[in-house]
């Protein structure tokens, strides 16, 4: 009787154990109807990560771990790994005239971040909770009523309603650049329009928002100068990206590889 969770990994005669594979499998998304998916992607990653580690030592890389955040610091596998690309793929900076051309492609896409001045009123809840989150439902589109009758101003009612210290200014968030407020929040910013305000409450992790726009920057197109130095960063860095996916199927066709499926079978073997 075959116990095994997991097909055996075999990379150039080196087996990686059932173990490290199950441990790998948490860093892929596994439901009842993707967990075939997910294993493939667990015993992929595993197999090129066995495939870089292996040409590192063959190449007498030494680890030397670097700080990648504040306390941070790779694993030694982590730092042989990176040496090895380092190594093997040589990055060519665009030229400038590569870089206008690929700004000409579309210079619209290139804008400076738009400007919203924003007031909202709160009705605070954990989204978690079903009867907190209904509650303030209730509260925050009886505010919107009252707001479409026009008995109150937006900024009375934030006064006297809003769960959000913006209620002593009555309401008012002043300016923000897309990345200062939490996604759901600013997703709605962008449907409306200067001065109106949002249909429906906006959930977030803090509540129900009423949420108005009351005024629009748009943010306008950059001249080549001012953008360059970030589309020869972004050149660069598809260029990497090429290129490594170019080595790294280097090695998976000069390797034989037995249990997993990269493409070209769960069998792969080094050809003669």
């Amino acid at each position: 009787m075959n116990t095994q969770m997991f097909p055996d990994l075999v990379i150039n005669g080196e087996t990686i154990p059932q173990t490290a594979v199950a441990a790998e499998l948490q860093n892929h998304t596994a439901s009842k109807d993707n967990f075939a998916d997910a294993l493939r992607n667990a015993a992929n990653a595993l197999v090129i990560r066995t495939l870089l580690l292996q040409e590192a030592r063959k190449n007498g890389i030494e680890a030397v771990p670097q700080e990648v955040s504040p306390n941070r610091f790779e694993t030694n596998e982590e730092a042989m790994i990176r040496a090895l690309l380092e190594a093997e793929i040589d990055i060519i900076p665009p030229s400038e005239d590569a870089i206008r051309a690929e700004w000409q492609k579309d210079p619209e896409r290139f804008r400076s971040m738009p400007l919203w001045e924003v007031s909202h009123i709160l009705c605070k809840c954990d989204p978690n909770d079903a009867v907190e989150r209904e509650l303030a439902l209730r509260r925050a589109n009886d505010i919107l009523s009252e707001l479409r009758k026009g008995g109150q101003t937006f900024e009375n009612i934030a006064r006297t309603q809003s769960d959000c210290g913006s209620r002593s200014a009555g309401g008012s968030l002043g300016q923000l650049r897309p990345g200062d407020t939490v996604p759901e929040f600013e997703a709605s910013l962008r449907q409306l329009s200067e001065g109106e305000i949002a249909p429906e409450p906006v959930l977030s992790r803090y509540g129900y928002h009423v949420l108005r726009l009351d005024a629009l920057a748009e943010g306008h197109p950059l001249p080549f100068e001012t953008v360059k130095p970030k589309i020869s960063e972004a050149m660069e860095k598809a260029q990497w990206a090429r290129k490594a996916k170019a080595f790294v199927d280097g090695l998976i066709a000069s390797s034989s590889i037995t249990g997993a499926d990269l493409g070209r079978g769960t069998n792969n073997t080094k050809p003669n």
